[in-house]
This record gives C-alpha cells, sequence and structure tokens, in this order.
C-alpha cells in the first residue's frame, strides 16, 4: 500500500510516502513559513522526485489531532483536496499515536506530550513490545500534577514529543522514572503518520474525504472566551 502522509500539528511540517513499513522519501521543512506556503510544494516535489504520479497513492493520511489549531486545519484541508480530487480514501491518525510509532521499537510504556498551555499537556501513554502498540489511555488534555499522580510508581517511561522536555524535567523532580527519546526520534514526523494510518487500514477504518475529521480535544481560546462572554462553564 502507497501511502501519503501529512504531518502539520506543530511547528515543523512534514510530508513522505510510505509503502506500508517502507518509508520510500520524507520531506521535512521548519523554515518559520507557514504549512500553508509549504505542504503543497513538498508533496509535489517528493512525489516528483520518487518518479510516482499522484494517482499512483493508495492513501492519504494526515495528524488529526491534537495539536495546532490553524495547522491542523491547513493538514486536514490538505488530504481531502487530494483524496477528493484522486478519489482516494484517507484517513486522521492520532498526533500523539504518531509519535509513538517513532520509538515503538523499544520495548516499555511510552509517554506521549504535548505542551497545550495553561499548565497542562496533551497526552496518551502506550505499551510496546518491540513492534505493536497498545494503548493505554485516550488522547486527553490533562496537568502533570494528575499526570505524574496516576504514573505513580509505574515502570519507567520513555517520553516524546514536543512537550517531552516540559514533562521530563517535571516528572524527575517528583521522582518519576523517564527517559528522554533521543532527538532525532522526539518529535512528529509524517513516518509515524503513515505508520499509524497503515494500522488504521488493516483495521479497515478508513473515510473518505467527507469523513475526515479533526480531533483537537480541547476548545480553542476564542471558543472559550466567546463561552466565556456568554456566561457559559468552558
Amino acid at each position: 500500500m502507497n501511502i501519503l502522509a501529512l504531518e502539520t500539528s506543530a511547528k515543523s511540517v512534514s510530508v513522505c510516502l510510505c509503502r506500508d513499513e517502507f518509508l520510500v522519501a520524507q520531506s521535512y521543512q521548519n523554515s518559520g513559513l507557514t504549512h500553508s506556503q509549504t505542504l503543497m510544494p513538498l508533496c509535489r516535489d517528493l512525489l516528483a522526485h520518487c518518479g510516482m504520479e499522484a494517482s499512483e497513492v493508495d492513501l492519504i493520511a494526515c495528524a488529526a489531532g491534537p495539536g495546532s489549531f490553524t495547522g491542523l486545519r491547513i493538514g486536514l484541508a490538505t488530504a481531502k483536496g487530494l483524496a477528493w480530487a484522486l478519489e482516494k480514501p484517507c484517513c486522521g491518525v492520532s498526533t500523539l499515536e504518531a509519535m509513538a510509532w517513532q520509538v515503538a521499537h523499544r520495548r516499555g510504556e511510552i509517554l506521549c506530550a504535548m505542551d497545550a498551555r495553561r499548565g497542562q499537556v496533551y497526552n496518551a501513554r502506550f505499551s510496546s513490545d518491540g513492534a505493536r502498540l497498545t494503548r493505554l489511555c485516550p488522547d486527553r488534555a490533562i496537568s502533570l500534577e494528575e499526570l505524574f499522580f496516576e504514573l505513580g510508581e509505574k515502570t519507567d517511561q520513555i517520553v516524546v514529543g514536543d512537550g517531552a522536555e516540559l514533562c521530563y524535567n517535571d516528572g524527575i523532580g517528583r521522582g518519576a522514572r523517564l527517559e528522554l527519546a533521543p532527538p532525532h526520534l522526539r518529535f512528529q514526523t509524517a513516518w509515524g503518520v503513515a505508520r499509524a494510518a497503515l494500522e488504521t487500514a488493516r483495521a479497515g477504518r478508513c473515510t473518505d474525504a467527507a469523513g475526515l475529521r479533526a480531533q483537537y480535544i480541547r476548545l480553542s481560546q476564542a471558543e472559550r472566551e466567546r463561552l466565556a462572554r456568554q456566561g457559559r462553564p468552558v
């Protein structure tokens, strides 16, 4: 299965082409330009350099959240547009699960974290047998205090994500048994998205462009402010 995957959940942007588990090519950029400027040229150039037509792609995948609201919307809109134009299936995968696949070759528990601000992280936990992931909790927004109370005296955790250092520094001070993933495996990439998408496809849970949805986990700041002005709970 040829998978074209897009990762736009944070400041960096990446796209990759995978054939099942095999990474054919990946492009990554963190230049300060917006994803709306960089994403489509990266897709176009990557396919061209691989000598592949867009019509030869079997599945379009993207990070569906959590993450930057603007970044996710750009990635989702691009994936929808490609899927509609090419009449291909697509899927949105958890950004946190995609991160976990970066270190799934390591046996043990994986702690995924993205800085959600407001004293929270977007978090999910997984265990790996060295080849497969098992999810231990749903994607969520949680305070560091709650997270490390939950972990208690659990086994060692390898920490990934753009909130990994935040978690690590706080957790070590609380006596948690943590290991930071090395920088080249710590942050989200399109390869992780493709790997998570492959599992989705194998489970028969892909969708069409109309069914592709974001999973923001938490309301945006603008939505929270609107509810607060209306006197409604946030």
